[in-house]
């Protein structure tokens, strides 16, 4: 599964864009907010660095994947939240602030944590004197995509508050545009070869990708933290950073099969995010 045009170029500004959008509607008080309660960045982290990991190698091994695929999945797991969680959170009405912060907070914290839990897994599954360094190069990328739009957006709004107001619904409708282009490209992009990922690891990465989302939502919630917060986890959490996972399997680990789940999941996770965004606001607010 390599990147394309589509995922080097188009969808980092494209997102770089929708990014800008969020920060139209975001305050430096948002931040403080989230900053004021560690214990919710802190739940966040554990379920993302700690749970997730664990989980991934548990499902590899449950569904007996050939060990390339057990890698790849294990590193997916271990890959911090994309770009498009924070704009999947705006849409189901989470707390995008928390998102950036998680999305940030994970993306340096994966330094460390990426290359330990991969090389763990490259030791369990293949055996093999293989070593990750850290995806720096990556993490800088996150962060420009990121960081750099939604700070431009925050000062446009505390510059120009009228301004931002107007470009609000237009930047959601375009939100809703990128993400349904994204899943159109990346299913023609991949469409001959669906069958055979599909059939090697489709339903782990389903279960997969079910499995963080719920623990997203679930962990959070039976912690009390409120529902938006909930949300804003839950989409941290279930949405990976595909493209540092097939970035770590195609250049670092140089193996393209283990690329295939973070491909497949790609294609999953953008279909079970938007039932999950539609379900959960169709439940009473209580709940």
């Amino acid at each position: 599964m390599q990147a394309g045009l589509i995922t080097n170029l188009l969808l980092p500004l494209a997102l770089g864009v929708v990014m800008l959008g969020l920060g139209l509607g975001l305050t430096l008080a948002d931040f403080r907010r989230v900053f004021a309660m560690p214990r919710v960045v802190l739940v966040g982290l554990a379920v993302q660095a700690v749970l997730l990991p664990a989980v991934a190698f548990a499902i590899a091994v449950g569904f007996g994947l050939a060990p390339e695929l057990a890698v790849g999945l294990v590193l997916l797991a271990a890959s911090p939240g994309g770009a498009t969680a924070n704009i999947y959170s705006h849409l189901a009405r989470g707390d995008v602030a928390l998102n950036i912060t998680l999305t940030a907070t994970n993306s340096v914290l994966c330094l460390l944590t990426l290359p330990l839990i991969v090389n763990f897994s490259l030791a369990h599954f293949m055996e093999a004197g293989q070593y990750v360094p850290p995806p720096v190069r990556k993490v800088v990328e996150v962060a420009v995509i990121i960081v750099g739009p939604v700070a431009l957006g925050m000062l446009l709004r505390a510059l120009a508050p009228r301004v931002s107001e107007k470009l609000a619904g237009p930047v959601k409708v375009f939100s809703v545009a990128v993400l349904v282009l994204v899943i159109g490209a990346a299913l023609a992009a991949e469409w001959n070869r669906l069958p055979e990922y599909f059939a090697a690891v489709g339903l782990a990465c389903l279960v997969f990708n079910l499995a963080s989302m719920g623990a997203g939502y679930v962990v959070p919630r039976a912690l009390r933290l409120d529902r938006r917060q909930a949300i804003a986890i839950a989409m941290e959490i279930g949405i990976h950073n595909g493209t540092l996972a097939i970035f770590v399997a195609l250049n670092v680990l140089g193996n393209a099969t283990m690329s295939v789940p973070a491909a497949i999941y790609s294609l999953i996770m953008f279909v079970t995010a938007a039932l999950f965004g539609w379900w959960i606001n169709r439940r009473p607010a209580a709940a």
